[in-house]
Parts: structure tokens; C-alpha cells; sequence
């Protein structure tokens, strides 16, 4: 005999996802907003309009709750880069002019409210080991999604090329970099310099002659 769920059983799983969600929006935006010193589970619990217990029940600590937060937005705008790539990226796969479009399509990744999260956290694990204990291994579960998503953005023939991976992973550190100078001195992201020396080096690379 086959077995059904429950709409209770149903309506109790939705609401415990919602409640789960709400959680980490407020974690993400206390975290953007005010830093990690500054991101407290009480703030975060009075946010998300949550007791203690219910904050608890689904993050046992700090560490873990705003890594999520983090996470899930990074997840989120992964799946979306992926998506709104195809719309993004209209050159044809052997096209040099893919080169650009691909890179400009990277670097609009590191204006983005999860970039700010990521790097309060990676300066945080600097002095806090039980956050570098839960943030490493979910970064580099992240990390090889966006090399995916990176890899689609230039298409199997760029991606095939020998030079390809070492040029994605200059770009990455490259961007990642340049973007955090912003912290400090607020610029225009389309008019930043180093675009046009990205592409350049793009290009040498992925030069098939």
C-alpha cells in the first residue's frame, strides 16, 4: 500500500522551511550590514522574529547560522549566473568576443551583496577557529560550483583550451582582489581599469594558434 504525506505533516515541513528562511535572511543582512562582530544570534533572533529555541533548533551556533546565510544567497546567484548566462552571453562558442562577454559577466558576481558577506567571514576565520572549521569545507563546495558556472559562462570550446584553467582561477583570485579595494575607494564597476587588462590577458591565453 502506498503511503501519503499528510497535509499536516506537509504544512508542518513548509512552515518549518519558512521559519528556516526567514532565519537566514536575517543572518545575511545583519551580516552585510553590520559585520560579524557585530551580527549576535539576539539580533538575528529579534529580525527574524524568532524565540531562542526556534533560532536554535535549526542552527545550533553562530558559526554555522551565518555561514548558511552567506551560502544561501552564494547558491542562490550561482543558480541565477547560470541561468541568466544564457540570456548574457550571446557569442558563439568559438567567438573571440566571448572572451568579453564572459569576464564582464564574472566580474558584476563581485559587486554583490555576497561577496561582502563571504569576505566578513574569511577575515573572521583569521581569529575564530570554530568558523574556519565550518567555513572551509563549505567553501570549497561553493567554489567548485562557480568554477562550473565560470566554465559554462566561456563555453566548452574556451574551456578546452590548455591555458583555460589556469587563466579561470587568475581571474577569480584577480577579481576578487580588485573588488575589495571598493571597501575603500568606490568607484563605477563597468568603467574599472582592470577590465580591459583582463581581457587582454583572456585572450593571449585562449589564443588557439
Amino acid at each position: 500500500m502506498r503511503t501519503t504525506t499528510t497535509p499536516t505533516a506537509h504544512t508542518r515541513r513548509e512552515h518549518a522551511a519558512a521559519i528556516r528562511l526567514r532565519i537566514l535572511d536575517a543572518a545575511l543582512e545583519c551580516l552585510v550590514e553590520s559585520g560579524f562582530a557585530e551580527a549576535s544570534t539576539l539580533k538575528i533572533q529579534e529580525r527574524a522574529g524568532v524565540s531562542r529555541g526556534g533560532l536554535l533548533h535549526h542552527f545550533p551556533s553562530r558559526e554555522s547560522l551565518l555561514v548558511a546565510a552567506a551560502q544561501h544567497l552564494a547558491s542562490s546567484r550561482v543558480t541565477e549566473t547560470a541561468t541568466s548566462a544564457a540570456a548574457a552571453i550571446t557569442a558563439a562558442p568559438d567567438d573571440p568576443e566571448r572572451v568579453d562577454q564572459a569576464i564582464d559577466h564574472m566580474w558584476v558576481r563581485f559587486q554583490e551583496p555576497y561577496f561582502w558577506a563571504a569576505v566578513e567571514l574569511w577575515v573572521a576565520a583569521l581569529h575564530h577557529p570554530a568558523l574556519r572549521t565550518v567555513l572551509r569545507p563549505a567553501e570549497r563546495e561553493l567554489g567548485a560550483r562557480i568554477r562550473t558556472v565560470v566554465d559554462g559562462l566561456f563555453g566548452p570550446v574556451l574551456s578546452a583550451r590548455p591555458e583555460y584553467s589556469a587563466l579561470r582561477e587568475m581571474l577569480l583570485t584577480s577579481m576578487r582582489g580588485v573588488a575589495l579595494t571598493y571597501a575603500f575607494e568606490p568607484r563605477v564597476p563597468r568603467y574599472e581599469r582592470n577590465l580591459g587588462v583582463w581581457r587582454q590577458i583572456a585572450h593571449v591565453a585562449l589564443d588557439p594558434r
